[in-house]
């Protein structure tokens, strides 16, 4: 079962408010994202032939979920680029410089959300406006509702795991070299990946 009631009850009876049950009812509340417990990652396509690997390790977070109306749900992520991993220090050093993000002029990316909604059982859709290198422009992510537990510690926690692709060179992210082969070193489009535990706040 989802997070949100989507509504309906499938028979031909006259529309009627629909009830919402005890369970989602419950999870209606403000959260913020716990970064020791959730991962941004992306994915680029490397020489024509493998794929690089990364993630994000500093950032913050919060979200509001509405377990009545998920159009009233909302997001908002920032993100410190400077935290960027690859798993190659001359790699992120390579990032970090003007060719890509210029995380000495551009520090954060960021992402505010305009739009929610249910897409059937655990499946969700979330639009909105994502930042880079001071260009905003939409970004819709697909996101899957993990489920909700209080851990040992006595949190109330929810769990999301999300995906997005989008095209770097759209946001100004356009540096590349040609291989001698054809084709280009760094592919144009991107693999976005979330992984989110958030916790209710108090």
């Amino acid at each position: 079962m989802g997070i949100f009631n989507r509504g309906g009850n499938g028979t031909t009876q006259p529309a009627a408010p629909t009830a919402v049950s005890p369970e989602l009812a419950a999870l209606t509340g403000d959260y913020t994202i716990d970064p020791a417990h959730s991962t941004l990652g992306f994915t680029a396509r490397h020489a024509m032939v493998t794929n690089v690997k990364g993630k994000f390790l500093d950032f913050s977070g919060t979200l509001h979920l509405d377990g009545t109306d998920p159009a009233r749900s909302t997001a908002s992520l920032d993100v410190v680029m400077d935290s960027i991993d690859t798993g190659s220090a001359d790699r992120d050093g390579h990032l970090k410089s003007a060719d890509f993000f210029a995380t000495d002029k551009f520090p954060t990316m960021t992402f505010r959300s305009t739009g929610a909604e249910a897409l059937g059982g655990d499946d969700y859709r979330i639009t909105g406006d994502l930042t880079i290198l001071g260009t905003t422009r939409p970004l819709t992510i697909d996101l899957e509702f993990n489920g909700a537990a209080k851990d040992p510690f006595g949190n109330e926690r929810v769990g999301f795991e999300g995906k997005a692709e989008i095209l770097r060179s759209e946001w100004g992210l356009t540096w590349n070299a040609a291989l001698e082969t054809g084709g280009v070193l760094v592919s144009d489009k991107i693999k976005l990946t979330f992984d989110i535990s958030a916790i209710r706040n108090a």
